[in-house]
């Protein structure tokens, strides 16, 4: 694939998961370029092997003459096999996230996201019930052994109560398994890697999912999906608005204990992972189907299993 502009940053992971895909990954700049030396330099790289796909990354004004290039390669047989996608486009076909800029230069996404319908509702309900009784069933002695190993690593409560932001930016509580010691302060930080207030036993439960658990009862009473996006604390979400303004978009249909950006994208440390963790649930909740609930209850229970997970 030819990268054509740097309007948006791929990251570490996305370039791992993109040469999975593509053997060679090129990128041009053009911004401030001679026209002429940008389209020789295009047609250097895409007779050096065999692209497919040229990638419109393009933030700044591309000159006519590029336009024009680009315009007629697909009537040149010998880039018949070739693709031109915008990022955004690019972005939710490869790599199954909604691109939001940065600028807000664009804001037709926007439209883009509307809340489920009442037959997607019903469906999801449907997926709540069926799976919450096999979870419930299948966690039964999971959730005894968390009870026992929280109270002897950590004497103190069972379960931590936090004012989560959910639908229509409602709070309402969210019920955790305590993960971390009673006599730190849950709130002054993003969690980091190896974060002295988690307890052994907490560690187990964050990357095998088991503090969500509990999280069953806020599902009984519609406070929250078994899959949507995370359900976030109230005070991290004012925070998350003043620097990512359309933040709130993502709270048009209910959290969930589990999501697409919980599968896809390893915990949040900062205001760029917050970012791209929203790039994820505006996708799931733009392209929500059945199947990709499945997906992400595969995936899920891929970390679970030790098999995968950040």
């Amino acid at each position: 694939m030819l990268i054509l502009g740097e309007k948006y940053t791929f990251t570490p992971l996305e370039i791992e998961r993109l040469k999975k895909k593509f053997s060679n990954i090129s990128t041009v700049c053009y911004a401030e370029q001679d026209p002429s030396k940008v389209i020789n330099n295009i047609k250097q790289i895409l007779n050096s092997d065999r692209f497919t796909i040229i990638v419109l990354n393009t933030k700044a004004k591309v000159d006519d003459t590029i336009i024009s290039f680009l315009t007629n390669l697909k009537y040149d047989k010998t880039y018949k096999h070739l693709k031109i996608y915008s990022i955004e486009h690019f972005l939710e076909k490869f790599l199954y996230k909604c691109y939001i800029p940065e600028d807000n230069t664009d804001l037709h996404y926007l439209d883009d996201i509307q809340p489920f319908t009442k037959w997607q509702y019903f469906q999801k309900r449907v997926v709540d019930y069926f799976g919450i009784f096999w979870l419930y069933l299948f966690s039964f002695f999971v959730v005894q052994k968390c009870k026992k190993k929280i109270q002897q690593e950590s004497p103190g409560p069972i379960y931590f109560k936090q004012d989560r932001v959910g639908i229509n930016n409602e709070t309402f509580t969210c019920i955790k398994f305590r993960s971390m010691h009673e006599k730190t302060d849950y709130f002054n930080h993003y969690t980091q890697k190896d974060d002295p207030r988690i307890f052994p036993w907490g560690k187990v439960m964050r990357r095998r999912r088991y503090d969500e658990l509990p999280q069953i009862k806020n599902i009984l009473k519609a406070d929250m999906h078994l899959i949507g996006p995370r359900a976030e604390w109230d005070q991290l979400v004012e925070n998350y608005e003043k620097e990512i303004p359309y933040y709130n978009q993502r709270h048009v249909v209910r959290p969930g204990i589990t999501g697409w950006a919980q599968v896809m994208y390893r915990y949040g440390s900062d205001m760029d992972d917050t970012r791209q963790k929203l790039m994820y649930d505006l996708y799931y909740i733009k392209y929500w189907s059945i199947f990709l609930e499945l997906q992400i209850v595969w995936k899920t229970a891929l970390v679970v299993l030790h098999r995968k997970g950040h």
